[in-house]
């Protein structure tokens, strides 16, 4: 296919400054043609009315980082492992780090993992694979230019599990190489013993499991007389004792209203407001504290930008596009907003395994769409989308986007800057903070040309009966008096997570998910639903003879919480063919000792309907 180039039209974008400092449009072009080039099919295009160029380099996801780590020379590219290689010894061991363009939380100075020949490693013999560091790979996803054995090796085990081991292919489609040992584990996870009905311990990627559960008190619980297991992360995770400790102390200690008051607790309650913002915007990587804005969650978020962004960018006969994979709340706000001003909503689809298709959102794209609005992690099927592809797309379309990170935040790095990301909307309860607080960052620029949404105390400069001078963001979009004490609880769950290290988590439950994966596709009538080759720590599963909810209860009686129905995201089940789906999803301070009795469980349950069928 060949992407046209789109001349540039006043009508058809937000603002005239809002793609100041983008690459050229033709240079945006050519890097589209050479991403879709690469795809199965893609032949090779030239744009039209583009001459040619050298190929700009492919965007690759976050973490990325923005200067080359120290003793690696200026303009050295780290995504290809031949250049990469040379520079594994100059930031391995030691795992240097360096900040982002413009600020926010240090990203790895290594952002992949090569495992083989090419990047030093001894080559993997027989059945054994043994790299000397690492044995997984974040490079080149998407089907991009490589190789894809977390593709092939997944695709084998949704139809035939197997216990040797895997080695990769010479393709690769992306996600995260991993290898498998005779018994059928990824290096660094242990089973727990047969005999042993309790959760058994696995650390890898530098993070003790143990360590972090002693964190969380409510894991100590007991439901029908059974040690809790929580397998429902994707629906809101557990809080840190530390987060408890620091909401419980801003009531006792510092609990006033904000910004207006000359006493000393209204100086420490913004102090602790101030810093929660902070706190967000090192976890994202954004420019300044003046692009975080607190909400209820990632559903207000939403909203918000409908009724601020929207109602004054979008118009009658304009395009919103969205992916089916998106929850409920990322579909409501823009059909709502399209049925009051004229607008279409066109849908980018998945295929099989659940991943979006590039090539057709590219055919979506056109000089009336003004937002693309997506998820970055499927809550559904765990899918992890190509986001810096789909923004850079998008851009050079002329519109702007907004990333729904409420499933990735806790799992992955973010950058925004890294991701030119427009909007990125985020929910506190998702990564170990409060219920009934979250996060909207937003382009300074943008933000200072968007109306307020709701009117109030604390987003005025001025009123008189005649007018209302209005602050800037942030806090023309914070109205009233807000969530105070969650967001000083979320800022502490943001530092909580920065401590543990969103590398070590990422890596964890990547093992862990895959590990979990392998368990669950052994069992006779299970078929998993979401099978993308990058995942984060979502199992979506439906099992033969059994309703959703009666595989949910009988795992409640083991004291094992999972969700089951349809997850506020109907759209991408029917997709499947199903209306309800269990839910396992994972998190850093789950083991493989719970995986183990979640696959038990479920295996006794599909032996219980005389061992299921393979359909």
């Amino acid at each position: 296919m060949t992407i046209q180039t789109l001349t540039s039209n006043p009508q058809a974008q937000p603002d005239a400054s809002a793609h100041a400092g983008l690459p050229d449009l033709g240079v945006l072009t050519q890097l589209a043609n050479e991403l879709f080039s690469s795809l199965p099919g893609g032949g090779t295009p030239q744009p039209t009315g583009v001459p040619a160029a050298a190929p700009a380099p492919l965007p690759h996801e976050a973490p990325l980082q923005a200067t080359p780590p120290a003793g690696v020379a200026d303009g050295l590219d780290l995504g290809s492992p031949q250049a990469y290689s040379a520079a594994i010894p100059q930031v391995y061991p030691g795992a240097a780090t360096v900040a982002p363009t413009g600020g926010g939380a240090p990203a790895p100075a290594a952002p992949y993992y090569f495992a083989g020949e090419e990047a030093g490693y001894p080559a993997a013999s027989g059945s054994e694979a043994a790299p000397v560091r690492e044995s997984r790979i974040d490079a080149q996803p998407y089907a991009l230019p490589g190789g894809d054995a977390l593709g092939d090796i997944l695709q084998s085990i949704v139809s035939e599990p197997r216990a040797t081991s895997a080695a990769p292919s010479s393709r690769s489609s992306g996600g995260h190489f991993y290898f498998l040992d005779d018994a059928g584990r990824a290096p660094g996870i242990e089973k727990a013993p047969e005999r042993s009905g309790q959760p058994q311990a696995a650390a890898t990627g530098g993070l003790d499991v143990q360590a972090v559960r002693r964190d969380f008190p409510i894991l100590a619980e007991r439901v029908n007389g059974k040690p809790l297991v929580w397998f429902d992360n994707a629906a809101t995770t557990q809080k840190p004792r530390v987060v408890i400790d620091r909401v419980s102390y801003f009531y006792e200690h510092e609990n006033s209203n904000i910004h207006r008051a000359a006493h000393e607790l209204a100086a420490r309650a913004t102090d602790a407001y101030e810093g929660a913002r902070n706190s967000a915007t090192r976890l994202l990587g954004a420019r300044s504290s003046s692009e975080i804005i607190f909400v209820r969650g990632a559903t207000e978020g939403i909203n918000l930008i409908a009724n601020t962004f929207g109602r004054k960018y979008i118009g009658a006969g304009d395009e919103i596009i969205v992916s089916n994979l998106e929850h409920h709340a990322n579909i409501v706000p823009w059909q709502l907003l399209a049925k009051e001003v004229g607008a279409k909503l066109r849908v980018i689809p998945v295929d099989d395994s659940g991943q979006i298709l590039l090539e057709e959102y590219a055919k979506l794209l056109n000089p009336r769409t003004r937002l693309v609005s997506v998820t970055q992690v499927s809550n559904a099927l765990g899918t992890v989308t190509p986001v810096q592809e789909i923004i850079a797309l998008a851009h050079a379309a002329g519109a702007r986007v907004l990333i729904d990170g409420a499933q990735s935040v806790s799992h992955m790095r973010v950058n925004v800057q890294a991701l030119d990301a427009d909007f990125f909307v985020f929910s506190g309860h998702k990564v170990f903070g409060p219920t009934g607080i979250g996060v909207v960052y937003g382009k300074k620029d943008l933000l200072d040309t968007l109306p307020p949404w709701q009117g109030g105390g604390n987003m005025i400069a001025d009123v008189t009966f005649e007018h209302t001078q209005f602050q800037p963001a942030p806090a023309r979009f914070e109205a009233g008096t807000g969530n105070i004490a969650d967001a000083v609880g979320l800022g502490a769950a943001l530092d909580y997570v920065e401590r543990i290290g969103l590398e070590n988590i990422y890596r964890y439950e990547h093992d862990l998910l895959v590990y979990a994966t392998r368990g669950l596709t052994s069992i006779p009538g299970l078929r998993l639903i979401g099978t993308a080759a990058h995942k984060a720590s979502v199992l979506s599963f439906v099992l033969d003879g059994y309703r959703t909810e009666e595989v949910g209860a009988a795992l409640n009686r083991e004291g094992i919480a999972v969700r089951s129905g349809h997850h506020c995201a109907q759209p991408i089940l029917r997709r499947f063919g199903v209306e309800a789906t269990v839910r396992p999803s994972l998190a850093f301070y789950n083991t493989v000792g719970e995986v183990d009795l979640l696959v038990d469980t479920v295996r006794r349950l599909a032996h219980a309907k005389g061992g299921g069928r393979r359909g």
